[in-house]
């Protein structure tokens, strides 16, 4: 990992010592996550003890700033832990990065950060930050908020709820510096409503429901807009914008889950024979071929993820936010991982043959995990086009980088 150049020794020292403690619970914590895989798909959630494990160790607060009690680890940790709980069980991976959005509260003024979470350790949030609420302002510095999010992955363990929202100038989203005002508002799990709807081929333990919100109201110091505004904390980490960091939660998700489904294949390959064969899967030229390209593919997308990564770090770590082409090359190192890990999962699915088909293999699972995960806007067409416009110098939101 690299220095954090930019603070004393102590403090590089302290911070570089609760990763690596960090690190060393997590292998044990994602074998527990694996062998109840299959337990929690039937919950539709994670279950309960060991969610309660995950936030003691602090796996839910890896972005969260140290002044508001998180982690705040190198971004490599972070990458590195939900690819290591990806691949003990897909929707615990998930869970992990998705968890890690307690990130957000840095955009928030940290006295009202501090305020709101003091007395609190190991907490979880779910957030979306799609503006498909409502903040109707109903008193100088206040909102109400209304409105219904999908995919809130994590909801029914989380403690914090961000949710996305236009400002309203009657019908129509207040304008502020020619845009709409765009918000990100945070509030507590007793003022949204659970609506059970996650039914789901994939990722069928996040309990990625939707949540309501009938009518909160919302001060306006717990609504941020960070989305082209600087977090007000300290740091390397705050010197990444909002959707860079969003990227990192995400990255190590399909790295994670493809790593286990070429591992649980090449296990499999050895012992294998087809109905037809007189030889295990591993000894077919084909297999040999594909399970070649698919190792390649996917260790090459690690290396191009940390690279990027890298230089992001190394920018921030000097003090400066790093520039749009930095940004964009992180953006297209996260597609390819996603890209290379569908090639992996699929392949060895495929070559896999019947023995995958049940509901309960790991195969089945990370392919259907993998499948629903690669639907989700940061891996989206969308994302692709946006890296593109960059290279052909098009009109295109930096902010959303």
């Amino acid at each position: 990992m690299r220095s954090l150049t930019s603070w004393d020794d102590v403090e590089v020292t302290s911070r570089s010592a609760r990763a690596a403690a960090l690190v060393e619970r997590v292998p044990a914590l994602a074998e527990r996550f694996s062998s109840r895989a299959g337990e929690s798909e039937r919950l539709t959630t994670l279950p309960a003890d060991l969610v309660a494990e995950a936030k003691a160790a602090g796996v839910f607060t890896m972005a969260l700033p140290k002044s508001l009690g998180g982690l705040e680890v190198e971004p490599a940790t972070l990458v590195e832990v939900v690819e290591e709980l990806s691949r003990a069980d897909g929707s615990a991976g998930w869970c992990t990065g998705i968890g890690n959005a307690t990130a957000f509260f840095a955009w928030l003024d940290p006295g009202i950060a501090a305020d709101l979470l003091a007395g609190q350790a190991g907490i979880s949030v779910a957030a979306s930050f799609s503006p498909i609420g409502r903040l109707t302002p109903t008193a100088p510095g206040r909102f109400r908020l209304a409105g219904t999010w999908k995919f809130m992955s994590g909801c029914r363990h989380a403690d914090w709820v961000f949710l996305g929202g236009h400002v309203m100038a009657g019908d129509t989203p207040r304008l502020t510096g020619g845009r709409p005002d765009w918000r990100l508002a945070v509030l507590p799990p007793d003022q949204v409503e659970i609506i059970d709807t996650w039914d789901t081929s994939g990722l069928r333990a996040t309990g990625s429901h939707d949540l309501a919100v009938r009518g909160a109201t919302i001060p306006d110091e717990h609504t941020t807009v960070p989305f082209c505004q600087p977090a007000p904390h300290d740091g390397p980490l705050w010197r990444l914008p909002f959707f860079t960091l969003i990227g990192i939660l995400l990255a190590g998700h399909p790295l994670g889950v493809a790593r286990r489904a070429l591992d649980e294949f090449t296990a499999l390959a050895r012992t294998k024979t087809r109905a037809t064969a007189t030889t295990p899967i591993a000894h077919e030229d084909d297999a040999q071929v594909a399970l070649t390209a698919a190792e390649g593919d996917l260790q090459s997308a690690r290396s191009f993820v940390f690279d990027t990564l890298g230089d992001l770090w190394t920018t921030a770590c000097r003090g400066d936010t790093p520039d749009v082409e930095a940004r964009a090359r992180f953006l297209l190192s996260t597609l390819q991982a996603m890209r290379a890990a569908r090639n992996a999962v699929n392949t060895a699915y495929t070559l896999a043959g019947a023995t995958a088909v049940y509901t309960d293999h790991p195969l089945q699972r990370c392919f259907r995990d993998l499948h629903v995960a690669a639907q989700h806007v940061g891996f989206s067409p969308t994302a692709i086009k946006r890296y593109a416009k960059t290279r052909f110098e098009l009109e295109v939101p930096t902010h959303l980088f």
